[in-house]
């Protein structure tokens, strides 16, 4: 399959792979990891603006006035900055989030599958700014299907498909502060769709040029390009939010060649171990 096959977008993106983009959960996501990003933002400008006034001195208070000053009833209260420890010299990191994404389990699908699952990554930096990711990330739900497998006697209609991923590449550390980080991503690999599980029990043909239109099973061509904006809670826990756009390059046959790009975005955790390079 040469680069300007893998690189043109098919019909069915143009039906729905961009109008259909932000479904309710791929809203709900976007609306949690906006509210994260605003709330972190809103505490970095509060630290970074806000200087508290040097409290008097009670014992020279205390002195001039001849009166011995008095001691704090519950102790000493000392501030202390839990993000004080944030210095991105960690050599490992792990993350784990919950995903969502959106494919089509055809080559000439009008509606596409909103998908959720899990996405698994994993960072080993190199320098400061450079380092490799390694990603897993499963993809699971229910797709409809043509109008002649949905109604009788087939009935095949809300049936369930899977995407698997397992991709990797290099990423890079772009701006960053103790609050919050931009890191992007470019990953490659393979990706397996599982079209045909509930496909075929009750005598339809499977494959492109079957009753319900789906894909054969198949191992094909998988990347994430985005990346990651990270919001640190402590030096080595983060709040991690990860928009992509996933490509994918699942062949029909010989006569349908479908590349897709579809939008795709996790919200979870990431723990930066301790050893520095």
């Amino acid at each position: 399959m040469c680069l300007l096959t893998l690189f043109r977008p098919g019909q069915a993106i143009y039906h729905s792979g961009v109008n259909r983009l932000l479904n309710p959960a791929t809203r709900t996501l976007l609306v949690a990891a906006l509210a994260a990003v605003f709330a972190a933002a809103s505490q970095a400008q509060s630290s970074s603006t806000s200087t508290p006034a040097p409290a008097p001195d009670a014992s020279a208070q205390g002195a001039q006035s001849g009166q011995r000053p008095a001691e704090p009833a519950n102790g000493t209260y000392i501030s202390s900055d839990p993000l004080a420890g944030v210095r991105y010299d960690n050599k490992w990191d792990v993350s784990v989030g919950l995903a969502s994404g959106h494919i089509h389990a055809g080559p000439n699908l009008r509606e596409g599958a909103d998908l959720g699952g899990l996405d698994v990554s994993g960072s080993y930096w190199l320098t400061k700014r450079l380092g490799v990711e390694a990603s897993g990330r499963a993809y699971l739900g229910t797709s409809g299907t043509t109008p002649a497998a949905a109604g009788p006697p087939y009935n095949e209609s809300g049936v369930f498909v899977a995407q698997y991923m397992f991709l990797a590449g290099p990423e890079f550390l772009g701006p960053h502060n103790k609050h919050v980080a931009l890191i992007g991503h470019a990953l490659v690999g393979g990706a397996y769709g599982d079209f045909n599980k509930e496909i075929g029990r009750a005598g339809s043909t499977t494959g492109p040029t079957g009753v319900a239109a789906f894909y054969d099973n198949q191992v094909a061509l998988g990347g994430a390009f985005g990346g990651h904006i990270d919001l640190n809670r402590s030096p080595r826990w983060v709040f991690r939010i990860t928009p992509d756009a996933l490509l994918t390059g699942y062949d029909g046959t010989s006569l349908y060649p479908h590349t897709q790009w579809n939008f795709g975005i996790s919200v979870g955790v990431e723990y930066k171990f301790k050893k520095k390079r």
